[in-house]
């Protein structure tokens, strides 16, 4: 397969712009209160199985797995499940994440814990000084994401270089070597039963567990959450994702997953992961968990959605709705959307302008005002719901752009 020209060239070098500012995230030095936890080599899971902690081991990285804490002056526990795009082929999984290299070079997938992360220098809801910040007294554990799967793999794959069906000759001669065929470690699942295991025995008794992520980490906080309710069941359980929509071309759900070994909680989602479609794992897991409080929050025509969704439509030859690929994605989005209201009592969204991609580690947190009412604002509400299908407590409701709605026009 050669890619070397026209729009599939310029998606795959669009996406590696957007997710590398996008990983970049805000820096906001503040006195940090946080613990890097660097776990052993086992640990049994919730699921009852021993499980490995590790980073994809792309050649050239550091596979060391670390995650983070922050306790709080709350009873309550918000657990974020970082983003960082996504592999499952030998193109996507040839190419991670490197800010060195030329944005011009398609990068997919964040294969290490990026040098110097730290969550006190993100903003948004990491902001511990911010009045505005629903969760600045909550205890956080931030869970880095570097194994390409959506947090919900459990496999090791053997991937074959793609870098001659991509790149011209000289410019895949100048980058670092890579092997004809090489290793991903799919471990996300398995990093997240180790994380599991560690807030089980070491935080106490949670009043309230906000469950949340942004963009490849919005699908793990949607995919894992029944995990998280099921160990602090007497806990009041928020679910927020955050630039997760969960569009994607048919032959993904059985042909690009399908690498990753998925591991979702058996008794919402069965015995066959690979049987449930990507927009149904949201419905499916809320529909579950009636006493859940569920929510999405996009922008109308989010960029990296987009090209990622532009992506697979090329690699999997998918008409889609629409041949512009923002008018197809923003269609598909907007019908998922809604049939999720109208379906499910338990959840609501935030439709917001623009085009950007994430706002919970970002200024924009607290910026985001497109609907009439402040998403801090917004999701304070939604932590303040409680019980049953409608809830009551916090008047929380969908929100959206004015038109944002409607029959859309490409931005």
């Amino acid at each position: 397969m050669t890619i070397r020209s026209g729009l599939m060239w310029r998606s795959l070098a669009a996406v590696a712009i957007g997710l590398l500012a996008t990983s970049a995230g805000a820096k906001q030095p503040v006195d940090t209160g946080w613990t890097k936890i660097t776990p052993g080599t086992l640990a049994v899971g919730a699921d009852g199985k021993s499980h490995a902690p590790t980073c994809s081991g792309y050649p050239g990285t550091d596979p060391t797995f670390s995650f983070w804490t922050r306790k709080g002056t709350s009873k309550n526990l918000a657990v974020y499940f970082e983003g960082g795009g996504a592999c499952w082929d030998n193109l996507t999984c040839t190419f991670p994440l490197n800010g060195s290299l030329p944005a011009s070079i398609p990068q997919f997938f964040s294969p290490a814990i990026a040098a110097g992360t730290q969550p006190a220098n993100y903003d948004g809801v990491f902001r511990a000084d911010n009045p505005a910040n629903p969760i600045k007294d909550w205890s956080i554990v931030y869970i880095p994401y570097c194994t390409g799967d959506l947090h919900v793999g459990s496999a090791r794959k053997t991937y074959f270089n793609a870098r001659g069906a991509v790149l011209p000759p000289p410019v895949a001669a100048a980058l670092p070597p890579l092997p004809p065929a090489f290793a991903i470690e799919h471990r996300g699942f398995d990093n997240f039963m180790v994380v599991l295991d560690w807030m089980q025995k070491n935080i106490d008794k949670p009043k309230n567990v906000l469950v949340t992520g942004s963009s490849a980490g919005g699908y793990g906080a949607s995919a894992n959450f029944p995990w998280i309710e099921r160990t602090f069941r007497n806990a009041h359980t928020y679910v927020l994702a955050d630039a997760s929509q969960g569009v994607t071309a048919p032959a993904f759900d059985t042909l690009g997953r399908t690498s990753w070994n998925m591991q979702l909680a058996p008794w919402v989602y069965g015995n066959d992961p690979t049987a449930i479609a990507g927009p149904d794992l949201l419905r499916v897991a809320t529909a579950a968990h009636p006493h859940v409080k569920v929510a999405q929050f996009t922008t109308a025509f989010d960029g990296v959605q987009i090209l990622f969704y532009d992506v697979m439509k090329s690699l999997y030859q998918y008409p889609g709705w629409s041949p512009n690929s923002a008018i197809d994605w923003n269609l598909q989005m907007l019908d998922t959307l809604q049939s999720y209201a109208a379906d499910l009592p338990n959840f609501r969204y935030y439709l917001a302008a623009g085009s950007y991609h994430t706002l919970l580690r970002s200024p924009q947190f607290y910026l985001e005002n497109s609907t009439g009412m402040p998403f801090s604002n917004w999701l304070t509400n939604m932590l303040a719901n409680r019980g049953g299908t409608g809830g009551h407590g916090g008047q929380w409701f969908n929100a959206s752009c004015a038109g944002c709605l409607d029959t859309p026009v490409a931005p």
